[in-house]
């Protein structure tokens, strides 16, 4: 991986191509809100540093990977493991820009299920018990990275979502479980027409941000 930091020493960006270092925004145990694997207990590593750019992202703050400190990889593991977790979600930010190959490895070592969540626009690292796929429209998922994703996840901010839900998912297999997600500033407006759509089109399943009901991180 070359993904560049531009303070960093010749070793730290050595490291970081390594995945033996990564920017990391926040970690935190929690319990997943969303998708497929909603209502379990998981360890959340929010990796900084993302160019993907959607305008309605709602962790904005974690776009620059300069302003987030570097984290040695075995200290997640370890900090991982003063909790009770069983499952680490990997999430950004767009985790994929970096080598996950290394954070994996350890968490598989250490008997942790690993869950990503991608936009699908870089190189799949790292190896993964679950993928979540949420395509965006700036910046489109490579071609294989729809064959190995788990679930598809569509934000539906505006009504041309609908159409672009429909788009992505005919590049996921036949197993990938699709989700389509209200965008939360518009989630009474978008809701109720999220529900329609999926009882005329059962394929679809609805994703809610419960941990944003349930005021968690």
């Amino acid at each position: 991986m070359s993904y560049k930091i531009n303070h960093l020493s010749k070793t730290q960006q050595q490291l970081l191509n390594e995945g033996k270092l990564l920017p990391v925004m926040e970690e935190f145990y929690t319990i997943q809100g969303e998708g497929n694997n909603t209502g379990k207990a998981a360890y959340f590593i929010r990796i900084g540093g993302c160019d993907v750019g959607c305008h309605w992202c709602d962790v904005k703050e974690s776009w620059n990977a300069e302003i987030h400190p570097l984290v040695e990889t075995e200290k997640l593991i370890l900090n991982l493991k003063t909790c009770n977790a069983k499952s680490a979600v990997i999430t950004g930010g767009e985790p994929l820009i970096y080598n996950l190959d290394y954070l994996t490895q350890l968490l598989f070592k250490n008997k942790i299920e690993t869950f990503i969540e991608t936009s699908g626009a870089y190189a799949l690292s790292g190896q993964w018990n679950w993928i979540c796929l949420s395509p965006k429209k700036t910046m489109k998922p490579l071609q294989e990275i729809y064959s190995k994703a788990n679930e598809l996840k569509i934000i539906i901010h505006n009504e041309n979502d609908f159409k672009w839900a429909e788009e992505q998912s005919k590049f996921v297999s036949k197993n990938c479980i699709l989700f389509l997600q209200p965008e939360w500033s518009r989630i009474k407006t978008n809701l109720p027409k999220i529900i329609e759509y999926v009882k005329t089109n059962p394929k679809w399943k609805i994703s809610l941000q419960t941990h944003k009901y349930m005021n968690i991180p």
